[in-house]
């Protein structure tokens, strides 16, 4: 499968989500994206990793489905640079490689979520549907945001608790927007410090715990009761406001 191919039913609507599906199995291709296509999703799939960069220059999926064993690029460095270059993009690593350092690693270049082979594809369209809530929650949402615990004003570079200014550094400010920006997700402190830092100055991952800790106090002291800042051992952090 070196080409791209469209799974795009002629009556698809045109705000339906699309999804990349990049895997160099074409039966697994093919049963992913016909399951996908029946839910209503847009599908197209790449079986190159090196594909798949230059087509994300040229289109915007929701989600990518992104296997780990890949002729060309791999996985795990697709999955480090598309979150690089697009940080909205949704990513789900579909792999048979089990072991638990495997999806750390995974998560730490920026996966949302895993799909281990064998799978069901009721299973995919599942996990799809349940990452792309998740990082779509605000835009989905718009009513659940203005009454959530923490309300951003980017214009005043505020984030406000319950109307209450938490009075944040610049730098704390975007590590929460990004945050935010993605609830659930889970990102590592390499990540973040690419958000803080645009002039790619180095800094020592325990400065982004320094901010990270800084942050927290602030929304605790606001929040008391809450806990939306959630730290994720050996892998980073995530913006979770609910229970």
């Amino acid at each position: 499968m070196s080409n791209a191919t469209s799974n795009t039913t002629s009556n698809a609507a045109s705000n339906a989500v699309s999804v990349l599906i990049v895997e160099d199995e074409p039966k697994i291709a093919r049963l992913m994206a016909d399951y996908l296509t029946t839910h209503g999703f847009v599908v197209t799939t790449l079986g190159h990793g090196d594909e798949v960069l230059p087509w994300l220059e040229q289109h915007s999926p929701a989600l990518v489905l992104l296997d780990i064993m890949l002729p060309g690029k791999d996985g795990l460095t697709l999955s480090r640079e598309i979150r690089q270059h697009w940080p909205t993009i949704a990513i789900i690593m579909v792999t048979a490689k089990v072991e638990e350092v495997d999806r750390l690693l995974g998560l730490e270049l920026g996966a949302d979520d895993y799909i281990c082979k064998p799978f069901s594809p009721r299973e995919v369209v599942a996990r799809v549907k349940a990452v792309l809530r998740r990082s779509q929650a605000v835009a989905d949402s718009p009513a659940e945001v203005q009454n959530a615990p923490v309300v951003l004003n980017e214009d005043g570079w505020q984030a406000l608790a319950y109307g209450k200014d938490l009075g944040l550094t610049a730098v704390e400010f975007q590590l929460l927007k990004v945050m935010m920006q993605a609830p659930g997700r889970i990102f590592s402190r390499e990540q973040l410090m690419d958000h803080m830092y645009r002039d790619n100055r180095i800094v020592s991952e325990r400065t982004v715990d320094s901010h990270i800790k800084k942050l927290r106090k602030k929304i605790h002291e606001a929040l008391p009761e809450l806990e939306i800042i959630r730290s994720v051992y050996g892998v980073g952090y995530k913006y979770q406001p609910e229970g």
